[in-house]
């Protein structure tokens, strides 16, 4: 018997929207404001996924300019009808330090899964995870939560449903709240279908931390009004803190072929502290230092509601796979030697598009050169390509060649998960122009240096950096090999559960980076950036 094993995407791969056209499968998430925008990916038997594509590969239709950590891109949906593929998204632009947020929700449309992509259409912005039903009279209806902020007030004021006019491409009509959540509160991220007869509304409740949930509803009639599932939610981890799989919210459903169901799901999959520290996480139960991932759950029906395969509504690890045929993908490289005109798709920046003016594989054959820019605590002009990390133990390693000049010019090795919470292992210079190595960072927005600077010899240098155990080591090779520098470094700030922000909602990265803050743009030439599963 084939078996589903989640995460089926670890690592930072939040919000699952999962569609299926034909034998084929897609997976779109959430990737805030990291570019290109919204991750595609693809299987044809639930078990085997690859990474195929980001649909928001141009400013014109994802513009992250100056966005705060956690914004930009919330909560795809993905659906099929008509030949086309349609994807709406929230850009997310303000959400903090008010009751106010101010995201902008936009649908677009493409032929094939790999674009291009339409010029993106604004649809209302009552509030974010907006989403398209395509109903079988040939209607659509524009769904998305509505946001309430005034005081005293329940900030997650329900479902709104408008009609969507394809062809002037706008919603028209009457704009009708037709839910307005369950006591697990915090109503978001709809989504439906119909099926023989009821249109089924499912939404994410109970907030993104340990008490979410998945809540579906039901009625004859798309207005409503809606009954709740009787034994809801139909998943949720909050009373099994036991369980492998936390966080299990904000649930998609999809039929085989073979007519069978399956519901993709977010999760995380949190650790404790590491031998000597005691942070309180802020919801409790550890920390999700890989972020929220994307799970599958086998569905079956009774009297017409959705339950979970095994029973109970609490996500497995290990799930029934589909009777599908097997479709295995090619092994993917996770290593980069920087000797072709393409980076590795793992590779994302920061808020922007990867460009030449910036980062250039052609500068120099076979490196991939940085121009530094702006520091890493700035929202604007990173020099910065990151992969996610998606094993809790891993390594990675590259080769820099470096000459500063200045203070004010670094470059190196991140382990990043937003501009105040990150490990920054640099190359830089001291104030006798020694060349020197440290790691400094941001940890709940502080800045840090852990020990003394070591000096280096001129010449190409060699840094590392491993997790295991919940810390983080850095290395840089010298005659005898890898050398440990620094302290052990504590993984667990770098995760949605630590400190004081709450508004937390990505995981973590490692990757170089360049910053010249003196304007003068040194660059830095990087030979390779290796990636593996395991501490080495």
């Amino acid at each position: 018997m084939n078996t589903i094993k989640n995460p089926i995407l670890p690592g930072f791969n939040p919000d699952p929207s999962i569609c299926r056209v034909g034998e084929d499968y897609y997976i779109a998430t959430s990737t805030f404001e990291w570019f290109p925008g919204i991750q595609i990916h693809h299987s044809k038997d639930l078990v085997n996924w690859r990474l195929l594509t980001r649909a928001l590969s141009e400013v014109r239709l994802l513009d992250l300019t100056g966005i705060d950590n956690s914004g930009g891109c919330w909560a795809p949906a993905l659906t099929h009808a008509d030949g086309k593929f349609w994807l709406t998204y929230a850009n997310m632009r303000a959400f903090r330090g008010g009751s106010w947020m101010s995201p902008r929700c936009y649908l677009i449309t493409a032929d094939s899964i790999e674009g291009p992509w339409s010029d993106p259409v604004s649809i209302n912005a009552f509030g974010f995870d907006p989403s398209i039903f395509h109903d079988d009279d040939g209607k659509k209806y524009i769904l998305n939560m509505i946001w309430d902020g005034r005081l005293n007030k329940n900030f997650f004021g329900g479902i709104v449903l408008q009609e969507y006019d394809p062809i002037a491409q706008k919603n028209i009509g009457e704009i009708q709240t037709i839910f307005h959540g369950t006591e697990c509160g915090f109503t978001e991220g709809p989504q439906m279908f119909k099926k023989d007869g009821y249109y089924y509304l499912v939404t994410a409740e109970g907030g993104t931390g340990f008490h979410h949930a998945v809540t579906v509803c039901r009625s004859r009639n798309i207005a409503g009004p809606y009954e709740v599932h009787p034994n809801n939610p139909v998943i949720t981890s909050e009373f099994k803190g036991d369980a492998p799989l936390q966080r299990t919210g904000h649930g998609f459903f999809v039929e085989t072929q073979s007519n069978e169901w399956y519901m993709s799901h977010l999760l995380g999959r949190p650790v404790d502290n590491p031998e000597g520290y005691n942070f309180v996480p802020k919801f409790a139960r550890g920390f999700s230092i890989l972020g929220r991932e994307s799970g599958l759950q086998k569905i079956k029906w009774e009297n017409d509601w959705p339950y979970l395969y095994n029973g109970t509504n609490t996500g497995e690890l290990n799930v029934i796979a589909p009777d599908l045929p097997a479709h295995p993908w090619p092994s993917e490289s996770l290593n980069d030697d920087f000797e072709s005109d393409q980076l590795n798709p793992h590779f994302q920046s920061l808020r922007q598009p990867i460009e030449e003016r910036w980062c250039s594989l052609k500068a120099r054959q076979g490196y991939l050169r940085l121009t530094g820019r702006d520091y890493l605590y700035s929202n604007y002009d990173q020099s910065f390509i990151a992969r996610r990390i998606q094993h809790f133990e891993f390594s990675a390693e590259t080769e820099l060649d470096y000459s500063p000049e200045y203070i004010q010019q670094m470059a190196g090795l991140v382990v990043y998960y937003d501009k105040g919470n990150h490990y920054f292992l640099k190359v830089s210079i001291d104030d006798n122009h020694a060349r020197t190595l440290q790691i400094v960072g941001h940890i709940n927005d502080q800045y840090n240096e852990y020990g003394t600077p070591v000096v280096v010899p001129d010449g190409p240098i060699k840094l590392k950096v491993t997790l295991g155990e919940c810390w983080y080591q850095f290395y840089w090779q010298t005659n005898s090999g890898w050398s440990p520098i620094g302290p052990k470094l504590n993984a667990t700030c770098l995760s949605d559960e630590f400190g004081d922000d709450i508004f937390r909602f990505t995981g973590s990265f490692v990757g170089i980076f360049a910053a010249d803050v003196s304007g003068l743009n040194k660059h830095a030439d990087f030979s390779y950036f290796y990636y593996s599963e395991n501490s080495q």
